[in-house]
């Protein structure tokens, strides 16, 4: 055989080899993957825009956002209302009612009228009485991102089933982490979350909300977030909240924080700094930038303190506390970062920084010096689920999280428990 029938020996030889292979590849390129199907779920109006009646108490299930304002605490049960918990003794919290508002997950209350998202709306209620709410006002279709659908109603979100399949390499879809077929979207486990939401007067008198709000009142104006806008709305004598301009800001936004004469907005992205110099039109002074991650943001003095965390929706590895310098709105700039365990919601009180750190319970920090925080640690609530907090007091500190509410003495290094309110899931 000479040199050349030789060399098309092999050629040929390794082709049949190559083809061999990659029929026993496409034999085994099916794979088993998990998946989470998202099914659209879909409200007429009448299912929406309900009579605001007080109903009887109602244990706590799923709880959302926190809020305090005078002797009251108001609590979100996620997507349904509200719980009108009786706070005045703090070591014995009394669920009094509950408003169903369905679709709410934020509010803020300011002389006696509370402000509540319900789905696409905004409304203002009377809680002069909060046993006998009555409705001021309705901000009709507010929120852009719930479309109406013809025969079906609006889309207010996804439910959530879990789905293990064999996909096939033939599949158009095999290497794809997230797609949409028939009005469903598909997302593997590893894509990471998706979102199912979607002068001369008497002195004003408003609550307090955490660092988690998307609420917030300043300079007798309502501005509420969402996931790309910021809307600003002016309450008139009659308690309504009137939008006067909305406007996009970027995509992720997450929280907002109000402080001085300014707006701080936390985004996947990174902090947002908006003016208040005219209260009505806010404007943008600057922003601090990090990896995508959630982070919500409390302000006190010339220092924002931005917690940054991991998770599925989050898409983060990192979990840390940045420490910022905001002395000059229009620069920000990065003092120091802390490594932490997941923090979520955060408040400060004097010296004290409490920062929740989700399954990982409560932290209490001593942080007179920004750069030495972690190691002034003064206290760890392990047996607690956190994800907001607010400090009213030293001495009157409100948790909120998974397993319910609880509420602390602060003034001494070692927090002391005064109340819990626990979750019921059966």
């Amino acid at each position: 055989m000479n040199n050349r029938i030789k060399f098309f020996a092999i050629i040929l030889g390794t082709l049949a080899i190559s083809l061999s292979l990659t029929s026993c590849l496409d034999d085994i390129c099916d794979e088993t993957r998990t998946f989470i199907q998202y099914n659209p779920i879909y409200s007429g109006y009448d299912q929406i825009r309900i009579d605001i009646v007080a109903e009887g108490p109602r244990e706590l299930k799923n709880p959302g956002k926190l809020y305090s304002y005078e002797n009251y605490l108001l609590i979100n049960e996620i997507s349904e209302g509200l719980h009108i918990v009786n706070n005045e003794d703090p070591s014995n919290p009394i669920i009094e009612a509950f408003i169903p508002i369905p679709g709410n997950v934020d509010m803020a209350v300011k002389n006696n009228i509370l402000f509540a998202d319900n789905y696409m709306d905004l409304i203002s209620i009377d809680i002069s009485d909060p046993l006998n709410p009555s409705l001021i006002n309705r901000q009709m279709d507010l929120y852009s991102n719930y479309w109406f659908q013809e025969g079906r109603g609006f889309h207010i979100g996804y439910r959530e089933t879990e789905i293990t399949m064999e996909v096939e390499c033939s599949d158009p879809n095999w290497n794809n982490n997230r797609w949409f077929q028939d009005d469903i979207l598909w997302a593997a486990e590893t894509a990471g979350g998706f979102d199912t939401s979607g002068g001369g007067s008497a002195p004003s008198v408003t609550g307090t909300g955490g660092s988690l709000a998307r609420f917030t009142l300043a300079k007798d104006h309502l501005y509420l977030v969402d996931q790309n806008n910021l809307y600003t709305l002016e309450i008139d004598d009659m308690g309504a909240a009137n939008l006067i301009t909305d406007f996009n800001i970027g995509w992720g936004i997450e929280t907002i924080f109000p402080y001085g004469d300014n707006l701080f907005i936390g985004s996947n992205t990174g902090m947002f700094i908006y003016s208040l110099t005219d209260p009505s039109y806010p404007t943008y002074a600057s922003e601090f930038r990090h990896a995508q991650a959630c982070d919500p943001v409390f302000v006190d003095g010339n220092t924002a303190y931005v917690t940054l965390r991991s998770g599925t929706r989050c898409q983060n590895f990192n979990n840390q506390l940045d420490v910022l310098d905001v002395t000059d709105i229009f620069n920000p700039s990065l003092i120091t970062t802390h490594s932490m365990d997941n923090p979520h919601g955060l408040s400060k009180i004097e010296n004290k920084l409490l920062i929740c750190e989700g399954e990982y319970g409560l932290k209490t920090f001593d942080a007179t010096d920004d750069m030495e925080i972690r190691s002034n640690l003064l206290n760890h609530i392990k047996d607690i689920h956190a994800y907001d907090v607010i400090a009213l007091s030293l001495d009157h500190v409100l948790v909120i999280g998974k397993d319910g509410l609880h509420q602390y003495d602060a003034s001494e290094n070692e927090l002391r428990i005064l109340s819990t309110l626990a979750v019921n899931r059966d």
